[in-house]
C-alpha cells in the first residue's frame, strides 16, 4: 500500500517537474522569437485590448472593494490602540505591494489565461496550428509570443488602475464613512509610503503576466483529445497559473523587501 502511494508521488513530482521544465522551454522560445523581425505589432495591439482594456471592469470592481475591506478591518484593529490615522498607508502599502499585483493578475489569470487557452487548444484540435506549420509559418511567433508581450505590458497597467481604485475606496469607507481624520489619512499615506514600493509591485505584475500567459499558451498550445481536452487544459491553465503566481509572490516578495 505504502509502496503504492510513494510511487504515485514520485510520478506525480516527475510529471510536474517535466511540465514545469516544458513550460520553461516554451518561455525561452518565446522570448527568441519576440525579437525576430517581423514584430506584428497589430497582434500584440489586438491582444492587449483583449487582455487589458476588457479586464478593466473586474479589475476596477476586484480593487475598490478591496480597498474598502481593507480600511474597514484595519480600522477596528487601529481603533484598539488609537491609532486610526495609521488607516490609509496600511491600505496603500497593501495593495501597491502585495494585493494590487497579486488580484489583479488573479482576475486576469481567470477571465483572459482561461481564454487563451481555450482558444489556442481550439486551434490545436481542429488542426488550426498544424496548417500554420505547414504553411511555413511559427506557430509560436504568431500565437504565442503576441499574448505573452501583450500580458507582460498590460499587467503593470491593469495594476496601476487597480492600486488607485482601492486606495479610492479606502478612502471613501475610512474618511466618509468612519469619520477618520482626512489630513491624517493622506499625509500618513504620503510620508510612508515610497516610489519603491509603487515599482516593486509593477515589476511583480509584470512577472505575473509573463507566468499566466505563459502558462495559459502552453496548455492551449499542446492540448489532446478534442473538445474534453480543450476543456480540461483551460482548468488547467487557470489552476496552475494561480498557484504558480502566488508561489512567485512569495519568491520575489523575499527578494524585494
Amino acid at each position: 500500500m505504502y509502496k503504492g502511494l510513494l510511487k504515485n508521488i514520485l510520478l506525480s513530482a516527475v510529471r510536474t517537474v517535466k511540465e514545469f521544465g516544458s513550460i520553461g522551454i516554451l518561455f525561452i522560445q518565446s522570448a527568441y522569437w519576440a525579437f525576430k523581425r517581423p514584430y506584428k505589432l497589430n497582434y500584440i495591439i489586438k491582444q492587449m485590448e483583449f487582455i487589458g482594456v476588457n479586464s478593466v471592469s473586474v479589475v476596477i470592481i476586484t480593487g475598490v472593494f478591496t480597498g474598502m475591506v481593507l480600511a474597514l478591518q484595519s480600522y477596528h484593529g487601529f481603533r484598539k490602540f488609537g491609532s486610526e490615522g495609521l488607516v490609509g498607508v496600511t491600505v496603500a502599502l497593501s495593495m501597491t505591494r502585495e494585493l494590487g499585483p497579486v488580484l489583479t493578475s488573479l482576475m486576469v489569470a481567470g477571465r483572459a489565461g482561461s481564454a487563451m487557452a481555450a482558444e489556442l487548444g481550439t486551434m490545436r484540435v481542429t488542426e488550426q496550428i498544424d496548417a500554420l506549420t505547414v504553411m511555413a509559418l511559427n506557430p509560436i511567433k504568431y500565437l504565442v509570443v503576441p499574448r505573452v508581450i501583450a500580458s507582460f505590458i498590460m499587467l503593470p497597467v491593469l495594476t496601476v488602475l487597480s492600486d488607485f481604485i482601492g486606495i479610492v475606496g479606502g478612502y471613501i469607507v475610512g474618511v466618509k464613512l468612519l469619520g477618520i481624520n482626512e489630513g491624517a489619512f493622506i499625509n500618513k499615506m504620503v510620508k510612508y509610503v515610497d516610489l519603491e514600493d509603487i515599482y516593486n509591485g509593477l515589476i511583480k505584475a509584470a512577472c505575473f503576466g509573463i507566468i499566466l500567459s505563459v502558462i495559459s499558451c502552453y496548455k492551449g498550445f499542446y492540448t489532446a483529445g478534442g473538445a474534453e481536452g480543450v476543456g480540461k487544459s483551460t482548468t488547467e491553465a487557470v489552476v496552475i497559473s494561480c498557484v504558480t503566481i502566488l508561489i512567485s509572490d512569495y519568491v520575489l516578495t523575499s527578494l524585494m523587501f
